[in-house]
């Protein structure tokens, strides 16, 4: 059972709780990424059967005509195994959430995972005429170039600072530069892209970037947060007209992402030792 300090950033351990937060979101104007929690698998039965349930996960969510789509790591649907056993799983769900009109991210893992990645989105972005996205990130010093080579591709790209702790050899390290690289990515995408531009960030200075590059282009854009993570700001943001998706994950592995989500921020801490206090 999910302990309540572990609620604010997961959406239960099972679909039916996933998507009665959908439901509740989609209530407030706030779109959801739904996610089962998984990575890292090097048989291929707990691939299989993430895969089977990220289906299922989407039958369901065309069914109650939720405002939500889907989010697969490649680690989690095969890539340990190899690339082709990644590719096979990914299309499979692609395909299926293709006919029921679910749009499917595929999320970037470590600086190792990229070209793979680049690689099956771009063949199922154009398979299936711009219903995936997929993740970058400005930590990466290749990133420019991904980016540009990804603007006549349909579909979405969701930018990000990045999350892992990659070698300097391949990664800007000094917070400043990770910034300096996002703002120079947003300032390439919106003027060079016809829309698909998903802000994945919390930082308020790069949201303000966005509004204003929006007002000077006109290119359409998303803003996409955590949940448990500027909540008040999702819903402000989606008061004011912006489309917002809150990323929701669910699922029984709960506790490595739960732990993750307190040590990045001390902001985090503090609500889950309220949490515990009863406070």
């Amino acid at each position: 059972m999910l302990p309540p300090i572990a609620r604010r950033f997961v959406a239960g351990e099972s679909s039916d709780a996933a998507l009665d937060h959908a439901r509740e979101l989609n209530g407030r104007d706030v779109s959801v990424i739904l996610n089962l929690l998984g990575e890292h698998y090097d048989e291929p039965d707990p691939a299989e059967e993430d895969a089977a349930t990220y289906r299922h996960l989407v039958d369901e969510i065309a069914e109650a005509d939720l405002d939500a789509c889907i989010s697969i790591k490649p680690s989690q649907l095969g890539l340990d195994l190899g690339a082709d056993a990644f590719r096979t799983l990914v299309t499979d769900v692609t395909e299926h959430a293709a006919d029921r009109d679910v749009f499917v991210w595929i999320d970037m893992e470590d600086y190792t995972t990229t070209d793979v990645t680049l690689d099956v989105f771009t063949d199922l972005a154009r398979e299936h005429d711009g219903g995936v996205g997929v993740c970058v990130q400005a930590n990466l010093k290749r990133t420019r170039d991904d980016v540009e080579r990804l603007a006549d591709v349909p579909g979405k790209v969701r930018f990000v600072k990045g999350a892992y702790d990659e070698p300097a050899s391949v990664a800007y390290t000094d917070k400043g530069r990770v910034n300096e690289a996002y703002r120079d990515l947003l300032e390439y995408a919106f003027a060079e892209y016809d829309g698909g531009i998903a802000i994945g960030s919390h930082d308020p200075e790069m949201i303000d970037l966005a509004k204003e590059l929006h007002d000077e282009h006109g290119t359409d854009f998303e803003v996409q947060m955590l949940m448990g993570v500027r909540e008040d700001a999702q819903y402000d943001l989606a008061a004011e007209g912006y489309e917002v998706w809150q990323y929701a994950p669910y699922g029984g592995k709960w506790l490595s992402y739960f732990w993750r989500r307190v040590r990045e921020r001390k902001e985090n801490l503090f609500f889950a030792l309220r949490a515990v206090l009863g406070r």
